[in-house]
């Protein structure tokens, strides 16, 4: 490793599995200190665990703006400012029109949506110069799947918040992009079809250029060029991580 964040300050909602995991044990090991959220205290405490050194949990539902505040609360108290912020956490349920709840709506924007927009706004106060936020995204946002629709509309805001805060933004030296991945072996991807992982997989890969499925390091690896001083210029991308996935 680089070093490539020595001396940052970084943190990653949805950071106890998959993605998250991946992003803020990457972001660690090049000398940034993490600060993870999520629901689940178990996995966070398991993901503290794997990370090791220059990571902190704090239990966290993103669809809870009282839950953000603490959040930074306690970033405030710990470090004083943040460096970089990686909007991760998110889902949804697959919903034909015509079977979409009013319950499936208001939890996938709540968190998707409603999450991302305050886990950046409250953030606004500790950022430091140059900092870099991440929203993650997903191939959604431009190609569509059945009984996607409110999952990919959720997506597509996240895109547009983006170009939109790249304005808002200007003249602090703060940059603002989507990561977006294509399929990724995640524990959460595997569990959408429990007895059928490889069936899944394959169908994935049989749809992606490159012939396989992304794993969560090469999402990583992206996010760790997004976050540090080498995209300095980028602002305000929807950067495609997904192996060619949505680009045919």
């Amino acid at each position: 490793m680089s070093n490539t964040l020595q001396n940052k300050t970084a943190v990653v909602t949805g950071g106890g599995t998959g993605i998250g995991l991946a992003i803020a044990k990457r972001f660690a090991a090049e000398g940034a200190y993490v600060f993870i959220s999520g629901r689940r205290q178990n996995v966070l405490d398991a993901a503290v665990a794997e990370i090791g050194d220059n990571v902190e949990a704090v239990r966290v539902d993103s669809s809870r703006l009282a839950d953000i505040q603490a959040l930074y609360g306690t970033v405030r108290e710990r470090t004083g400012s943040v460096d970089v912020v990686v909007a991760n956490s998110g889902g949804g349920v697959p919903a034909a029109l015509g079977e979409i709840t009013e319950a499936q709506v208001d939890q996938t924007f709540a968190t998707n949506v409603n999450g991302v927009i305050f886990t950046v706004q409250e953030a606004l106060p500790l950022l430091g110069e140059k900092a870099s936020i991440i929203l993650i995204g997903s191939t959604t946002s431009t190609r569509v799947g059945p009984a996607m629709s409110v999952y990919a509309a959720s997506k597509a805001a996240v895109r547009n918040l983006a170009r939109s805060w790249a304005v808002d933004l200007s003249g602090r030296s703060v940059r603002v992009n989507v990561l977006s991945p294509g399929p990724t072996r995640t524990p959460g991807l595997l569990g959408s079809a429990p007895g059928h992982e490889d069936e899944l997989l394959a169908a994935l890969a049989a749809q992606t250029p490159l012939g396989r499925v992304a794993e969560p390091t090469e999402i990583a690896a992206a996010a760790l060029f997004l976050a540090s001083d080498d995209a300095s210029f980028v602002n305000g991308i929807e950067f495609f991580v997904d192996g060619g996935h949505a680009q045919i």
